[in-house]
């Protein structure tokens, strides 16, 4: 079932008893009816419209099940990922991610005169035409215990201040360097190939530049999102038999997540904690015979995708769908992404309701919905992009404080780090869907440490 996509979830007496797919081959939408049903289908970073993500990486199942019932858990925080190549165009339409384990040798700088910084912008100079004195190691000079190897999100957070300031690199000045030279100069040429050959290979063919000689540029980029579907411990959703793995749950990362653990989370839920949990929730179904797909819920169901579908391919307007699409990214990018303010998410809110309404009813879907159709396809998911990206918005202007992924620039110290509040919100935000055009409703889970003391997080010393 590869050329399918989930589109909603059949519950039945309060139970995950199906799901209503679409054959992305023939178009034809189609019942499955099971005892339970798992969703391990990533996160919602693709809601950004650039990131990091595969194109068919959306959202959109986490979202269909939010709205039967599933509590949908910290939707604000998402990972900005620093090492990513930097935007190329407005045509491109994904961002190609460079393995973070640059950064244990690379080192990251950019001008330290706003001169040179333009000069390289406008292509007057080079990066190897900068003398040592005057290349600005930022990370190297801010944290000095950590150095080039501080969390993604404060590496993350310095680029972007770095070239909000004027000294970004690149012909959008949205880029800093990831350099090598001192890396070549004390392992030689053969070491760092040996260690990194196969990412300078693929950075070359996309840039057409030689890392070995000329710095890398890179320049952060959505990656992660930690947020997600709540589940309990045996990683069922507030739905019975509804569960819910790897990325497209909350459950692992809090706020912020570190480098390797998506895959431990992955092997943790799929191999050691579902497949006996799941087992206890189908003990007591064991003589529940199985589900016949003509039920009457399957029917609803079903009936209801196919009219979305039927009014998506009615508008008939002037907007392609990736112009939308792009649309709501910018305003995700610029105004829930590394930096948020309440004015600026207000705005976000703002713009993503008008977004919406533009979407429903200038959109332009050719073809037909009973056959291939990748424009549908993409279709259907902008529109659960743009619930998405309001839920963010929300759930990022209810947390009045700065924490891991999620920083708002009213709350952080003086040298401009995070600043948490504990007191206040030392919760997991939980969302419950209201139905169409009304506000979720919050429910608040606390989060109680008995043995661990939190702390702020200091990597200057």
């Amino acid at each position: 079932y590869t050329r399918y996509e989930m589109l909603d979830l059949v519950v039945i007496d309060g139970r995950a008893r199906g799901i209503i797919a679409r054959n992305l081959v023939t178009g034809k939408v189609e019942r499955f009816a099971a005892h339970a049903v798992v969703v391990g289908t990533g996160g919602y970073g693709n809601a950004f419209f650039l990131s990091t993500n595969a194109m068919t990486s959306n959202g959109s199942a986490a979202l269909q099940v939010y709205k039967k019932g599933a509590f949908f858990a910290n939707p604000a925080f998402a990972q900005i990922h620093p090492t990513c190549i930097p935007v190329q165009g407005e045509h491109q339409s994904k961002l190609t991610l460079m393995s973070e384990s640059l950064r244990n040798d690379g080192r990251i700088w950019v001008p330290k005169k706003k001169e040179d910084a333009e000069a390289i912008r406008k292509g007057k100079l080079k990066p190897t035409d900068i003398a040592e004195e005057n290349r600005d190691y930022f990370l190297e000079r801010r944290y000095p215990a950590f150095g080039n190897l501080v969390p993604r999100d404060v590496a993350s957070r310095a680029a972007k201040e770095r070239c909000d300031a004027g000294f970004g690199v690149g012909n959008t000045g949205l880029a800093v360097y990831l350099d090598f030279e001192e890396a070549i100069s004390r392992l030689g040429e053969n070491v760092v190939r040996e260690r990194y050959g196969n990412l300078f290979e693929m950075y070359e063919k996309i840039v057409d530049d030689n890392p070995y000689k000329t710095p890398m540029m890179i320049y952060p980029a959505i990656h992660y999102t930690m947020g997600g579907i709540w589940v309990d411990y045996e990683l069922q959703t507030t739905v019975k038999g509804l569960f819910c793995i790897g990325e497209a749950n909350f459950s692992d990362h809090g706020a912020n997540r570190l480098g390797a653990s998506a895959l431990m989370q992955g092997l943790a839920d799929g191999y050691f904690i579902l497949p006996y949990t799941i087992q206890n929730y189908l003990a007591d179904q064991i003589r529940v015979p199985r589900f016949s797909t003509d039920a009457p819920e399957f029917e609803e169901a079903e009936k209801q995708i196919n009219e979305k579908i039927n009014r998506i391919m009615s508008i008939q307007g002037k907007r392609s769908v990736d112009s939308i699409h792009r649309e709501l990214g910018l305003v995700m990018w610029d105004f829930v992404g590394m930096a948020r303010n309440k004015k600026g998410l207000e705005h976000a809110l703002e713009r993503i309701r008008e977004i919406r309404k533009e979407f429903w009813s200038n959109v332009f879907v050719p073809g037909k919905a009973d056959d291939l159709n990748t424009e549908l396809e993409k279709a259907l998911r902008v529109a659960d992009f743009i619930e998405i990206g309001e839920l963010m918005a929300r759930d990022a202007i209810l947390r009045e404080e700065s924490c891991g992924g999620h920083f708002r620039e009213e709350h952080q110290t003086e040298e401009g780090e995070t600043l948490r509040n504990d007191k206040e919100f030392a919760f997991v935000s939980c969302w419950k869907y209201n139905g169409e055009g009304e506000e979720p409703s919050l429910f608040k889970e606390m989060l109680a440490y008995e043995f661990v003391e939190r702390d702020q997080r200091n990597y200057k010393a």
